[in-house]
């Protein structure tokens, strides 16, 4: 008797799925950005000042966020965008 036909493989949707349900479910646990107001933000940004993390660049009236290089003009959006970028390295560091 022939073996199983390559045609009807479907180990790989398989894995493809397992991809997207494990990412739904990093996505789930990851870290909410939508409850960044003002105040939160600007504690957050004075933090990373400190820590060296973010330049501030008053000529320009933006702020440097140095990992990545991206400036913005908005502590908030700065807050928003480094707890997004924190949650991003958390995940890929569980996968190592």
């Amino acid at each position: 008797m022939p073996g199983p036909d390559p045609h009807d493989d479907t180990s790989a949707d398989y894995e493809q799925f397992k991809k997207e349900q494990l990412a739904q479910d990093r996505d789930a646990a990851g870290a909410d950005t939508a409850d960044v107001d003002d105040r939160t933000a600007q504690c957050l940004v004075n933090d990373l000042v400190d820590a060296d993390v973010v330049t501030p660049v008053p000529e320009d009236q933006i702020l440097v966020h140095e990992p990545s290089g991206t400036a913005f003009d908005s502590s908030t959006q700065l807050a928003v965008f480094h707890r997004g970028w924190t949650a991003g390295r958390d995940a890929d560091a569980e996968e190592e």
